[in-house]
């Protein structure tokens, strides 16, 4: 027996997942005895928490056997070999499709309510499950997120029989699991409670690392004549928003403010990253240092912000880095400006410096002890706030902060002071 129950069985392959923190990830668990299991990996490295719902076709007559998978969003996977083998029709496949497809939404209602999934398109997915015994669900689920768009896909379990990494290859980009007996019977005989997860705990689990105001959603923003896509996320006690200024116009995909967006939500802040400019307007570099466009991008966002059912109340902060920070200080200084905090994160103030004088929000600069020429205009800056502002350097860190535990003490110290002031 290896696991006092799933709690400790998440907490055990978390850390075994540590190398993952930091990266652009979703926790999927799969309902429902691996959601309990996914919440604590989730926790552990700072990622959004997310349910995958999957449901096998089995062959008509012989419904042990999968011609494919279904999954939100329309997804299907089919396999072909097995159809042509069996003999399976295009109705067979059809009726067997619809079945399960009824299914599979009414547990979409029943786990999540009107919350749309997870976007991960593009990131990396860590699928998560208490245990791999015949592996039908979890390799299903795998050829579902694939299909989903996911850029880079890892597989977790706490148990599994020697040897299964070999059957998983095929489906995943990484394979993890904490032990490897070779005597495997079943996924309940190494866990001292494996009582089922009633559904009510799939739902809490989501809620509480969600929000309770369900504010947690890929979301379209208007900025003047374009839309950009954004991820908000506020919980239930939220009272502030924090907004994320990227210099390379990838607020919403960037692995660093994520990290540093997951403890400010930790925190009970809500967070708002976005994308300042459009993949078409990032390639050109020269936009990356238009200040006061990615500025004028920041105010309208905002604004957008307190114009939203929910959140038009709560205060406003603003979190830069790099060149996304001079933008942030610049919106700061407009006449009129509510902006409550501002944190700067390897930032580039002196891209604003004319503006510096005119910001009134207590603002914090953090420099990587180690990113001398940053910290050196950092210091420059300083001297032209008039406003509360305290400049503090993460020891041994550089421009990214890459260094183990520095994107964490970003994240700490970003966390108070919104928290303080919003």
């Amino acid at each position: 027996m290896y696991f006092t129950d799933r709690t400790d069985a998440g907490r055990q392959l978390a850390a075994r997942l540590t190398g993952l923190k930091g990266q652009d990830l979703v926790v999927l668990g799969l309902p429902r005895g691996g959601v309990p299991v996914a919440a604590e990996v989730a926790d552990a490295l700072g990622a959004p928490l997310d349910i995958c719902l999957v449901r096998k076709l089995g062959v008509p007559y012989q419904p042990e056997l999968a011609m494919g998978a279904i999954g939100e969003g329309g997804v299907r996977v089919l396999n072909e070999h097995v159809i042509t083998q069996t003999g399976v029709s295009d109705r067979d496949l059809a009726a067997a499709e619809a079945r399960e497809r009824a299914v599979l939404e009414e547990r979409m209602r029943r786990y999540r309510g009107d919350r749309a999934p997870a976007d991960i398109t593009g990131r990396t997915a860590v699928v998560v499950d208490d245990g791999f015994a015949t592996g039908a669900t979890a390799l299903a689920a795998c050829q579902v997120v694939r299909a989903r768009g996911a850029a880079r896909l890892v597989l977790a379990v706490p148990v599994a029989p020697a040897g299964w990494s070999d059957r998983v290859a095929r489906v995943a980009d990484e394979a993890y699991c904490v032990h490897e007996p070779a005597d495997f019977y079943a996924i309940g005989q190494f866990y001292r409670d494996f009582a089922q997860t009633a559904d009510e705990e799939v739902v809490a689990a989501l809620r509480l690392r969600r929000g309770a105001r369900g504010e947690d959603s890929e979301v379209r923003i208007r900025l003047g004549g374009l839309e950009v896509g954004g991820h908000l996320s506020v919980p239930e006690s939220a009272t502030g928003v924090v907004l994320f200024a990227h210099g390379s116009g990838s607020s919403r995909h960037s692995p660093r403010n994520r990290a540093v967006a997951g403890a400010l939500g930790r925190a009970g802040l809500g967070t708002l990253l976005f994308d300042l400019l459009t993949e078409d307007e990032a390639a050109d570099r020269a936009n990356v240092f238009d200040t006061p466009l990615l500025a004028e991008r920041l105010t309208q966002a905002a604004d957008w912000l307190a114009a939203r059912p929910g959140t038009g109340a709560l205060r406003t902060g603003y979190f830069g880095a790099s060149t996304g920070a001079a933008a942030a200080l610049w919106a700061a200084a407009e006449p009129g400006s509510t902006v409550a905090a501002v944190v700067s994160r390897g930032g580039r103030p002196d891209l604003a410096a004319e503006r510096l004088p005119a910001v009134t929000a207590p603002t914090l600069l953090i420099v990587g002890g180690a990113d001398s020429l940053v910290l050196d205009l950092n210091r420059q800056a300083e001297r032209l706030l008039r406003c509360e502002h305290r400049l503090v350097t993460v020891a041994g860190a550089g421009h990214l902060f890459e260094e183990p535990g520095a994107l964490e003490e970003v994240g700490t110290l970003a966390a108070a002071w919104f928290a303080d002031r919003l």
